[in-house]
């Protein structure tokens, strides 16, 4: 029973094993709800058809309770939300927030001058944007004609308040900031195969699963400010954040999923009981990992 109110989540994507920096996130997403005295929800991230397998989903809702991290209620599977996405593809196409992009990811590669971030899209330029300037007749006209047609055959950019400063205060690094269009540019919301962006989706499916804290990796730091304006503009309460210190291997890089050797099924198949696969997870938090023997 929710004592609270508190309601937190756990998000594993289904494209590959769930790995220690998984592990070291979703147990601080369970401590942290069961502290509260809250629920804990469980979501898998199958948004995009081409990567997302079944057979993942199983492993991770397996190695999750192996794991001892239990969730309330049934999973939700972002497959199954299209309409959901669709309804706030609306929302900010009525309110003059979106427009079509056909920009290739190369060409914002190719871009003059576009910064990079680690980890990051580049720094959109605003190539499309400039072909549709907000408030003419021409892109209220084209507005009534796409929100008739649908968004699928395009991409989708959210048009970002230039110089505003995004603010949270974060229960994992403090106080954050990041400015629109210097720290991120327009971003992706939609793409031309029909599918959400993860932006996108997310702020939906928390907004729709009463999450009120947030608990991910590091990585995500940024994508929290371009999270902020879509709750904003879907009129949808903003949860609280934690971020998490990733777990780095032994090359001081971050985990990813082709690291299969520190998988949690690896890990298992070595002989390590759960409790030592939570604690090598917390060891290596943010400063790498114990070569494994």
């Amino acid at each position: 029973m929710n004592q609270t109110g508190y309601c937190g989540r756990l998000a594993p994507s289904p494209t590959g094993l769930l790995h220690l920096g998984h592990v070291r996130t979703f147990s601080v997403a369970s401590e942290r709800a069961r502290a509260a005295g809250g629920r804990l929800r469980l979501r898998i991230e199958d948004l995009d058809p081409h990567r997302s397998k079944a057979a993942f989903a199983r492993a991770a809702e397996d190695d999750l309770r192996w794991l001892g991290l239990a969730w309330d209620g049934e999973p939700w599977f972002q497959s199954a939300r299209a309409a959901a996405y669709r309804g706030a593809w609306q929302q900010l196409m009525a309110a003059g927030l979106l427009y079509p992009c056909s920009c290739s990811r190369r060409d914002l590669e190719q871009s003059a001058g576009a910064p990079h971030r680690a980890a990051d899209e580049p720094l959109y330029p605003g190539t499309c944007r400039q072909r549709w300037p907000r408030g003419t007749s021409a892109a209220r006209a084209a507005i009534a004609h796409w929100l008739g047609a649908g968004p699928d055959g395009q991409n989708w950019r959210f048009r970002v308040p230039a110089g505003e400063c995004l603010r949270w205060d974060d229960g994992g690094f403090g106080p954050q900031g990041y400015i629109a269009g210097q720290d991120f540019g327009d971003f992706a919301v939609w793409r031309r195969d029909g599918v959400a962006s993860y932006q996108l989706a997310v702020v939906v499916d928390d907004a729709g699963m009463g999450v009120t804290e947030v608990v991910r990796g590091a990585d995500l730091l940024l994508s929290t400010a371009r999270q902020l304006l879509l709750y904003r503009a879907l009129a949808l309460p903003s949860p609280a954040w934690v971020h998490c210190p990733l777990v780095l291997d032994e090359q001081g890089e971050r985990l990813a999923k082709r690291s299969d050797a520190l998988s949690v099924q690896a890990l298992r198949a070595g002989g390590l009981s759960a409790a030592e696969v939570l604690a090598l997870a917390r060891k290596g938090a943010g400063s790498g990992l114990v070569p494994l023997a």
